[in-house]
């Protein structure tokens, strides 16, 4: 088992797991929000769930209000969102911080694991500022929908910018190249 696998999470329904229960599994982890400009992607990221969970694959979010406060809500509050709006059938998780002094061991590792991010992170950073924001620098999370890939025995592979859709080319080959 590796250190990712065996750190404790909550799930949405606040019973204590591990990602060791996906162990086999190809994963595709992702923090989420309900109220950014990438939420959308839920669709994207339950239609990949849809396609490959049969394979051994899982999409597993984590909400965490870290951006702009864009995950406001309550764990039973996001839940009921994510199945009403997008009908994600994916694992969601308690919410986390995954940033910061109280960043989630779970996040110290993938961002370990993998300090940068695939896609374009630069020019993301760069609009953000346009923005007035002051995103964060590598290798922490840059932003909400930032994801990373684990295979099976629990290696981080891929790890991709927050604007890198889901269902984009390059992560649909990783996916793929993961499953074997």
């Amino acid at each position: 088992m590796s250190s990712i696998q065996s750190i404790p999470v909550k799930t949405i329904k606040g019973e204590d797991t591990s990602l060791a229960a996906f162990d086999g599994n190809v994963l595709l982890v992702v923090n989420v929000a309900s109220q950014c400009g990438l939420t959308p992607q839920y669709e994207a990221l339950e239609s990949v769930y849809e396609n490959y969970k049969d394979r051994g694959f899982a999409v597993l979010g984590f909400p965490a209000n870290n951006f702009g406060a864009q995950e406001p809500g309550t764990d039973s509050e996001i839940e009921q969102f994510c199945s009403t709006k997008f009908s994600v059938k994916f694992p969601m998780f308690s919410k986390i911080s995954v940033v910061g002094d109280d960043q989630h061991p779970l996040y110290a590792e993938l961002t370990k694991a993998a300090p940068r991010a695939e896609g374009e992170p630069d020019e993301f950073r760069e609009k953000l500022q346009g923005y007035g924001l002051n995103p964060n620098n590598d290798p922490d999370i840059l932003w909400n929908f930032e994801k990373f890939l684990v295979d099976r025995k629990g290696n981080v592979v891929k790890r991709f910018a927050p604007t890198m859709t889901p269902d984009d080319p390059a992560v649909i080959s990783a996916i793929e190249s993961a499953l074997g």
